[in-house]
């Protein structure tokens, strides 16, 4: 399925003319059929690179083999989903792709095969490799006008330390991302790169551009008075044995003001937990319960840490005003990816509240997935909508490029 306004690609006053990103999405079950939607969606002369987002309801070995025979000259990257937001909203069950115009975008992917043993030297030199790519082929300086996208196994344990490890090597660089997903079934994550979808592995993508564009996160969450003291975890496992010195699951099903046989995803997305660093608030999503009481989060969490109950404002007003604020400082944005937390969709869908989400989504032109965890700047977090914000070119800017913190 094209994007519903698609580019002219006339090559006269290309800063005027062009739309710098095409999108396109498909529904086909078949992977043959759904790739060849993307690339009459896609496909130009001038073509640099395609991003995908797609449901593990796919064949994933027949999807990569034709994503690779139908763009050989081109980087490909992705990562499976919890759902996918499309040209026209959320999705489920499909495939959606952007493809980057190499006159407005330098794109540099590389894979992280080994996410347990990734230290801070091959961090440098990852991101000296990605900036020496993007030095090469933009005419921007690529150390100003770049930032890098992070996939990550969603399944993994490792990503606290290699997006850490990551961000120092990145310096002023910005970054963001999300982790995969697997359609609400915590069985098999996949990022995907030159071909290959690969579980236990990360794909980070440096993108240079003269554009102007700005990394953000945002979420709809307050705190409350009530706190919960981590007094038992396995911080290797993400797993709470105790709260308050007491069975993990029932305190938190005390607080809640549910039975823990009746606690569910739902309640975990309208009743976070956040972890409290400076004068923010960073969510940790519990991922599952278990027969013992104990309960597995996405995110890290360790003997001592206090975790503070969080109430959720309106949603979709928290997000309309933060992209609002990023079209006054940038202009209407010609894309944002987004990588937007799938608790934050069950929280929306719950309200009833999904088709004025898909309309919103719509209507900025966002573009991306629902996550297992959303990385902001070398941190995971949860229950976020984290993304980048492109705006259009500036035919009067004489710097083109800026990046958020």
């Amino acid at each position: 399925m094209l994007d519903a306004s698609p580019n002219d690609i006339a090559p006269l006053s290309p800063y005027r003319e062009v739309k710098p990103v095409r999108t396109a999405w498909s529904l086909h079950r078949d992977p043959q059929l759904a790739v060849r939607e993307l690339a009459d969606g896609l496909q130009h002369a001038h073509l640099g690179a395609v991003l995908f987002f797609c449901s593990t309801e796919y064949p994933l070995d027949a999807l990569g083999h034709a994503l690779d025979e139908t763009f050989p000259h081109v980087p490909v990257s992705g990562c499976t989903t919890a759902g996918e937001i499309t040209p026209t909203g959320y999705g489920r069950g499909c495939v959606v792709a952007i493809g980057f115009d190499r006159r407005f975008f330098t794109v540099a992917p590389t894979l992280i095969a080994d996410l347990e043993s990734f230290d801070l030297l091959r961090a440098q030199c990852l991101v000296d490799k990605l900036l020496g790519e993007c030095r090469r082929q933009s005419t921007v300086s690529a150390s100003d006008h770049s930032f890098a996208l992070t996939l990550l196994d969603g399944l993994s344990s490792s990503e606290e330390q290699v997006l850490a490890t990551l961000d120092a090597a990145l310096g002023n660089i910005p970054s963001f991302g999300g982790s995969a997903g697997d359609d609400n079934r915590l069985a098999h994550t996949y990022v995907y790169h030159r071909g290959h979808f690969h579980s236990q592995a990360a794909v980070v993508v440096m993108i240079t551009t003269p554009l102007p564009f700005e990394v953000f996160s945002t979420h709809h969450l307050r705190p409350c008075a009530e706190k919960l003291v981590v007094t038992a975890a396995d911080r290797h496992q993400r797993t709470v044995h105790e709260l308050n010195a007491a069975p993990a699951a029932g305190e938190y099903a005390r607080l809640v003001g549910r039975e823990v046989a009746r606690l569910s995803e739902a309640d975990f997305a309208q009743h976070p937990l956040a972890v409290r660093i400076g004068e923010r608030f960073y969510a940790r999503s519990i991922q599952r319960i278990h027969a013992d009481g104990s309960l597995t989060f996405y995110c890290a969490v360790e003997n001592g840490i206090v975790l503070t109950a969080m109430r959720p404002t309106p949603i979709l007003a928290d997000l309309e005003q933060v992209l609002t604020e990023l079209e006054s400082r940038l202009g209407p944005p010609t894309l944002i990816i987004g990588c937007d937390c799938f608790l934050r969709r069950l929280a929306i869908e719950a309200l009833g509240e999904a088709q004025s989400a898909s309309e919103l989504l719509r209507r900025w032109r966002a573009i991306g997935f629902n996550t297992y965890g959303e990385q902001h700047h070398g941190m995971h977090i949860n229950q976020t909508f984290t993304g980048v914000a492109i705006g259009h070119p500036r035919p009067d800017a004489t710097d083109g490029a800026s990046h958020g913190a």
